[in-house]
């Protein structure tokens, strides 16, 4: 399996939008209160241009076919970061490339002083809440700061 894990490009914005998109679509996600319909998810290079955020994207076999971020969101802890926007196409899924691409997030929140990562997901999004799950992440009872997805009914969070 031919991976590269790189920092997002301007070039790429089109094309995750497009995958964040899809990935919603045929979970049954895609709807007002998520990322679906949030304007910087066709923005994604200049969000990322934000202090303290990276976004990371993974080529397959030369192909764009998602990515993973952090981003330092309004009204988290101390110390805390939100894993955002990990969406891998239907033919990335289930070749670790997600767990891949979270832990060298992980790494990179890490250079940044981060000592704990949160995250909103929906239970739609079955499969990426069982990666969660097995990466160590646990359940919290109310969300973090505000990120404006108030479909997210799903909260975890992991210390680094």
């Amino acid at each position: 399996m031919d991976l590269v894990i790189r920092p997002i490009q301007q070039k790429d914005n089109l094309h995750l939008a497009n995958i964040i998109r899809e990935v919603l679509t045929q979970f049954g996600a895609n709807k007002p209160g998520t990322v679906f319909t949030d304007p910087t998810t066709d923005a994604l290079y200049e969000l990322f241009q934000t202090p303290k955020s990276h976004y990371l994207v993974a080529e397959l076999e030369g192909k764009l076919v998602g990515g993973c971020g952090i981003f330092p969101t309004h009204g988290l802890p101390n110390g805390c970061t939100e894993i955002v926007k990990l969406y891998l196409s239907e033919n990335a899924r289930g070749k670790g490339i997600g767990k891949r691409l979270i832990e060298a997030i992980f790494q990179l929140a890490k250079t940044e002083n981060y000592t704990e990562v949160y995250l909103e997901t929906l239970p739609e999004l079955h499969i990426a809440v069982g990666l969660y799950e097995h990466m160590g992440f646990k359940y919290l009872e109310q969300p973090y700061g505000n990120s404006g997805h108030f479909a997210c009914d799903l909260w975890m969070s992991k210390t680094l």
